[in-house]
């Protein structure tokens, strides 16, 4: 687990969690809104006039309304990243984090208007009659340049099992298991089953699932959640303070938070964001091609209302549930997994200032003291012995520690090296939690009390399985672009046997993954789009021309 560690984490160092990444996406968002004049705000009340069929034609080619494609799309985004992935930002970056998922999202309007376009302009059929379309066909129709949209075709493929399939699993069983006690790898079953039904269905059935799911797991998901928000009132307002209090100086210490500087929440509000709403990902615009219009800009105003319905609604309702209930900073009973468990040299206590310090150094990569422990610690009856090493888990130090189940607890020698647990054995306590496991922890705190987990869980369901039915459909397209439609069918089935394995896989493990392989699409994406900017400008121009004259025609 070390070196696959080092490996992955190493890989977004280059990607995701490098210096230039946020920068790279958020500034793309504010270059496309200052060039384009502030799409998201503009053009806001004329995208919801799109979706509601409004200036539909008929005649023209597609294979899903508006409002499926929009379904489709954002069944894709609503998802663990609503749930799970908030969660995961707070528990890293404290209260700041969200307030750049909302600087993600506001300006990711107009990314995601910009990219949509674009991929509907260049949108082919496929040997089946079906629409394909996507960034892939813009770089090689548009760009001229078939070599990165065969990259990012190859980046989408991978990326439909780290971001659309993976984390989709691995929280939903990791939700059924903390709540019903289903063993993981009977979720993966049933569900893979009930996931293969689906996507060998065809597009046609995904995208009718699409329609159907999303906007009853929305409402039941924004009910429940106002339910909590309301239970906490009096948290509301100082949990909203500390979000633009802490936006550009990080977030202090508090409670079994640890505190986060303003690079690492930064960085993470943006990453996580990014995973929620998909804006520069590239991904959207796959299933936006297949939308039934003859405009590509239309098509593209429908985009806009994504990340707002996805984050500025949906993500900032999760922040508030979290933040207000306070859970976030407090230490509760959970399995310890190998990926997030580290022992350090020294006893360190959480409680004292001066510790604190130097804790905080070591999880934001600042200075510190604190060095990786080796050696053997002896258990006896379950119980750690006293010695000079403390265990940090998920980023707070662990409490309450035992080692070996309930019925069987571990008497033996331990043996770490350089913080790493070598010896195999299940270790328990109290630490701070994240992903759904803290969102589940929050809607415990209203008038569902531990009924609460059962809303999280249902709906968390609902979008995780939306999500990785849509991510299912992105891969399909790349594989038609690089391959053809003979490798659909095998490439489905590979799908279903990773969403099987991601079950009972390392929940941080998995979100380690994902977070590279959305920087590894979003990246050439991002430089495509910015390349066709004027073209970009020219197709706004030109929609907003011929749509007036339309209405001129209209009006005589």
């Amino acid at each position: 687990m070390g070196d696959v560690e080092l490996m992955l984490t190493g890989l977004d160092g280059l990607l995701q969690s490098a210096w230039y990444f946020p920068y790279l996406l958020l500034g793309t968002g504010i270059f496309f809104t200052i060039y384009l004049k502030a799409p998201q705000i503009f053009y806001f009340r004329h995208a919801w006039r799109v979706v509601r069929g409004k200036y539909d034609r008929s005649g023209a080619v597609g294979d899903a309304s508006h409002f499926q494609a929009l379904t489709t799309a954002i069944s894709g985004t609503v998802g663990t990243g609503n749930i799970g992935g908030v969660a995961f930002a707070i528990f890293l970056g404290g209260p700041a984090a969200l307030f750049w998922m909302w600087m993600t999202a506001f300006f990711g309007m107009t990314t995601k208007f910009v990219e949509v376009t674009l991929s509907h302009k260049y949108r082919e059929q496929d040997d089946d009659g079906h629409i394909v379309g996507g960034p892939m066909f813009v770089m090689e129709k548009g760009l001229n340049m078939k070599w990165l949209g065969v990259i990012f075709a190859l980046a989408t493929i991978v990326s439909s099992f780290g971001s659309g399939n993976m984390p989709q699993s691995n929280n939903i069983a990791v939700g059924l298991e903390g709540t019903f006690g289903i063993d993981p790898w009977v979720t993966g079953l049933v569900l893979g089953i009930l996931l293969a039904i689906v996507i060998l269905g065809g597009v046609k059935r995904i995208i009718q699932v699409a329609e159907r799911i999303v906007p009853t797991m929305a409402v039941i998901y924004f009910v429940a959640g106002l339910a909590v928000v309301f239970a906490n009132i009096d948290q509301v307002g100082p949990a909203l303070v500390s979000v633009f209090q802490d936006a550009f100086t990080g977030s202090a210490a508090a409670g079994g938070f640890l505190g986060a500087t303003f690079a690492y929440a930064f960085n993470k509000g943006v990453g996580r964001g990014l995973y929620s709403n998909e804006a520069g990902q590239g991904s959207a615009p796959i299933a936006h091609a297949a939308a039934r219009t003859d405009q590509p800009v239309a098509e593209g105003m429908v985009s806009i209302l994504e990340p707002f319905i996805d984050t500025i609604i949906i993500c900032t309702l999760t922040g508030l549930v979290i933040l207000s209930s306070g859970v976030w900073t407090e230490k509760h009973q959970n399995q310890f997994q190998a990926f997030d468990t580290q022992f350090v040299e020294g006893v360190w206590d959480d409680s004292d200032s001066a510790d604190r310090t130097e804790l905080f150094g070591l999880l934001n990569g600042g200075a510190t003291a604190i060095q990786p422990f080796s050696g053997k610690i002896e258990v006896v009856e379950g119980l750690m012995q006293p010695g000079p090493y403390t265990l940090i888990h998920n980023r707070s130090i662990a409490e309450d520690v035992q080692v070996g189940d309930d019925d069987r607890r571990y008497t033996g020698s331990l043996n770490v090296v350089d913080g790493n647990l070598e010896t195999a054995v299940a270790i328990s306590g109290a630490s701070l939690i994240h992903s759904a496991a803290l969102t589940s922890e929050a809607f415990t705190r209203s008038v569902f009390g531990d009924y609460g987990r059962y809303v999280v869980a249902l709906v968390l369901l609902l979008f995780a399985f939306s999500t990785a039915v849509a991510w299912s459909y992105y891969g399909d397209r790349a594989v038609v672009y690089l391959f053809g439609t003979q490798w659909l069918t095998p490439y489905r089935l590979a799908y279903v046997v990773g969403f099987f394995f991601a079950a009972v896989a390392d929940t941080s493990l998995i979100w380690l993954i994902a977070a590279i392989t959305v920087a590894f699409m979003t990246i050439p994406n991002l430089v495509a789009i910015l390349l066709l900017r004027r073209e970009m400008k020219d197709a706004v121009a030109d929609y907003w021309e011929a749509f007036d004259a339309e209405a001129s025609k209209e009006v005589r």
